[in-house]
């Protein structure tokens, strides 16, 4: 088993090259020179009357005039648009400076409310006077998130489906339409393209350190942003039209996630003292790593997170390439070549095809929570949401930024000399986070939520309220169990006694005819999903197959929720006298059918729960055994379809239901017997169940 803190030799390794040659900066020659020099290199000085008007209005001509092109093609020349554009940006950055409070949001204020978050501005304006450069890049980095989600606003105006990457947002012809595409050319030139300033992505991916960023770019930025939205205000005027702002969204599955204890103050202190030790982090990076601790302390969570995100992406990009052997060219932003990020990082290939080193060094615990928190589609992909703004800031929950830090600490730890973490690991509370992170396990995969589905599902079976009838009326009840309903009974009892047979060594079946069910049943399923079941770069294959298992699942779970409605309502109408003759006659039919379906809902969530515990086995079927095999699935998926048509409360179709499951029954039994699940294929028996 791959453990969280790996072979004492391979840290070692690590840790001599982190601690090489001290590293002063993350940005490549040519990007360092575009970010940090060319805007510096005409001195001329630039009227700021000829930008901004007395009233506050932007003059776009102004600022549009700097952008060159190349020619004959008529190309962006970031090169010499940057070079022309730094006198402009000086001129602005003195403006806002000589501005107050007051004064800014006077004159700005109203042209921020085109964005979905116009509050965030006024901060943005405080961090340029606060002159701390770590603020500074954190406020740009948030300016850049919330322009992003208005440009999709008024993109929305005319098209249909927002492109997700901000450079294609921002070449989109709907865009230049409403803004004009010289003006989209400028904001190319500051956020859209790495052949510019880039200062989106060289933020977001943890590139550019705090000191690399001239303050001079944020004010352009915060200029520009109130532009924007003068120039919206026309187009909305001259067109008739109203913008509307998307939602925000909710994080997902964070419930889930939550497995450290809440950040304490005697974890601050433990962070704090390791963030100077630990290799993890570049000294030029630290001013970022006490942002994120005094914005946790301030409950600044979105804050705290967004600077947590990008280091720890630069931290794991250092170790990545370590581990791999990889050139220098990997850790720097390039102007030519694609970043590398999170998604390469954590991939389990490298571009060139052999296998990544990095998940077998930091183990499988600390991937799969990064793969959680980040990558997994029903997980909270908190990187991706925050970066395209689309969270509110101000409502950031401090659990997701508790947990990161808490993770953090523990990722520090692993970086730090030995002496050093011997003496911190004598404290209880740093104890219980190492010992959490390595027994952590995904929460966000499609396994561990079919695992909730199952359990959650036969918590729903075990409420079917089979509520006591008079005696006469039961026992023309017991009639309508005809031959066919008996056949099912023998069938379950087949299929039970061929599953538990590869199950348990004793060939116990569980008593699936009790009513109620046997306590033993949620015993079983309970501890059939706690087994580990690993779940790191699953192939395609296996995804596909617990793809149907989740769709067969959640179709119980509607026939479970439809049948308690039915017999509460039935039964309340029956206690009443209120039911005809029909309906009588429907509702004894309903009940015998239910008689039915509740074992056979517990066999297929067993069969489901098997199944799940043994999916890697799926790679021992051949092309044709897995189409057979997904072809059983999904004939079991359309049996539970029929199921929740027939058992809705407009159809009551509880007759038609019995013959539904003795087909349904046959198909499993047939392939049951067979032995072509994947229960058969696994070499491992699940005999090790503890009832």
């Amino acid at each position: 088993m791959i453990i969280f803190f790996p072979v004492n030799c391979l840290l070692c390794f690590i840790f001599q090259i982190l601690i090489g040659d001290p590293i002063t900066t993350c940005l490549s020659p040519c990007v360092y020179d575009m970010i940090c020099k060319l805007g510096f290199e005409l001195k001329e000085n630039c009227n700021i009357n000829s930008i901004v008007a007395q009233n506050g209005e932007v003059c776009w001509k102004t600022i549009t005039n700097c952008v060159s092109y190349t020619h004959p093609d008529q190309s962006l020349n970031y090169w010499e648009s940057v070079q022309r554009l730094g006198p402009v940006c000086e001129a602005i950055h003195l403006h806002f400076l000589s501005l107050t409070k007051g004064q800014f949001e006077i004159q700005y204020a109203p042209w921020f409310q085109w964005t979905s978050f116009p509050e965030l501005f006024p901060e943005v304006f405080d961090a340029l006077r606060s002159l701390h450069s770590a603020t500074i890049s954190l406020s740009l980095m948030k300016l850049t998130s919330c322009l992003e989600r208005a440009l999709g606003d008024a993109f929305l105006l005319i098209g249909k489906e927002c492109p997700f990457l901000l450079r294609d947002l921002l070449a989109s012809e709907e865009l230049a339409h409403v803004f004009g595409q010289a003006v989209m050319d400028v904001l190319k030139v500051f956020i859209g393209s790495p052949r510019g300033l880039n200062l989106r992505n060289v933020l977001w991916h943890g590139f550019a350190s705090p000191q690399e960023i001239p303050p001079k770019y944020c004010s352009m930025l915060l200029l520009l942003t109130a532009g924007l939205g003068q120039l919206l205000e026309s187009y909305c005027q001259q067109t008739k039209v109203t913008l509307a702002h998307r939602s925000f969204i909710t994080l997902t599955n964070l419930e889930d996630l939550i497995v450290f204890p809440d950040v304490t103050h005697k974890i601050l202190s433990v962070l704090e003292e390791v963030m100077t030790k630990s290799t993890f982090i570049l000294k030029i990076m630290l001013p970022y790593w006490e942002i994120a601790l005094m914005k946790f302390k301030a409950h600044r969570f979105a804050d705290c997170t967004i600077l947590l995100l990008t280091q720890l992406e630069a931290g794991l990009r250092r170790v990545f390439a370590a581990v791999n052997k990889c050139p220098d060219t990997l850790l720097t932003a390039e102007s030519t070549t694609l970043y590398t990020t999170f998604d390469e990082i954590l991939a389990k290939h490298l571009s060139d095809g052999k296998i990544n080193q990095l998940p077998l060094f930091l183990g499988e615990p600390a991937m799969e929570f990064l793969w959680d928190f980040l990558s997994h589609q029903e997980g909270p992909r908190i990187r991706d949401h925050l970066s395209h703004g689309e969270i509110n800031l101000l409502e950031f929950p401090k659990e997701a930024a508790s947990q990161l830090l808490a993770f953090s600490t523990v990722l520090l730890l692993r970086f730090c000399d030995p002496e050093v973490l011997s003496t911190v690991k004598e404290d209880t509370a740093v104890r219980l986070l190492l010992s959490l992170a390595e027994g952590y396990h995904s929460r966000c995969h499609p396994l561990f939520q079919l695992k909730k589905q199952v359990l959650r599902c036969e918590e729903s079976l075990r409420m079917w309220p089979l509520l006591p009838l008079p005696e006469e009326p039961s026992q023309d009840a017991a009639r309508l169990e005809d031959t066919e309903t008996n056949a099912c009974y023998a069938l379950i009892t087949k299929i039970l006694e061929e599953l538990c047979h590869q199950m348990l060594e004793d060939h116990h079946v569980p008593r699936v005819f009790d009513d109620p069910p046997a306590e033993e049943w949620a015993l079983l399923l309970s501890a059939l999903c706690r087994r580990h079941v690993s779940v790191l770069f699953c192939p395609r294959a296996v995804l596909e197959v617990l793809a149907v298992l989740r769709s067969i699942t959640s179709h119980w779970q509607v026939v479970s929720n439809q049948v308690v409605a039915s017999l509460q309502l039935r039964h309340q109408q029956w206690e009443e006298r209120r039911l005809r003759s029909r309906q009588r006659r429907n509702y004894l039919s309903m009940r015998a059918s239910i008689r039915l379906l509740s074992p056979v809902l517990y066999l297929t969530l067993l069969l489901i729960a098997l199944e799940l515990v043994n999916i890697h086995f799926v790679h021992g079927k051949n092309a044709y055994e897995y189409q057979q095999y997904l072809k059983f699935l999904k004939s079991v998926l359309q049996y539970s379809e029929n199921l929740v048509v027939y058992t809705r409360p407009e159809k009551n179709k509880w007759r038609e239901t019995i013959n539904l499951t003795h087909a349904a029954l046959m198909k499993i039994w047939t392939f049951t017997e067979k032995k072509q699940l994947l229960i058969h294929l696994s070499k491992q028996s699940t005999s090790k169940v503890i009832l």
